[in-house]
């Protein structure tokens, strides 16, 4: 059984920077791909970004490419997301999820463990 557990969220300002982390326990790390993703108030759930088991594939939603990096680091059993030139829009509720797949893809059912999340708050 895999436990994520994200932290690093707060309040910045709009262009600010935050890395979010997310560390996996009870299982090696590098058997999951793994997703972030985030949920505003009143809105779905989104992808935001994913990382293959290897970390040599990445994807991004359209609305954080160029801003967001997502890496891991098996070793540390830790996957990030570091976030530049953040937005008001970014605001919302966190979070990382695995997937058996090596390569995930942008489909939530897939994902199988999810962390508790973490609240990113991007305001003046």
């Amino acid at each position: 059984q895999l436990q994520l557990v994200e932290s690093g969220g707060n309040l910045v300002q709009p262009g600010g920077s935050l890395r979010l982390s997310c560390a996996a326990s009870g299982s090696p790390l590098d058997y999951y791909g793994i997703g972030w993703f985030r949920q505003a108030p009143g809105q779905d759930r989104e992808g935001v970004s994913l990382i293959s088991r290897s970390g040599a594939s990445t994807n991004y939603a359209n609305s954080v490419k160029g801003r967001f990096t997502i890496s891991r680091d098996n070793a540390k059993s830790t996957v990030y997301l570091q976030m530049n030139s953040l937005k008001p829009e970014d605001t919302a509720i966190y979070y990382c999820a695995a997937t058996r797949l090596p390569i995930p893809t942008w489909g939530q059912s897939q994902f199988i463990y999810w962390g508790q999340g973490n609240q990113v708050t991007v305001s003046s």
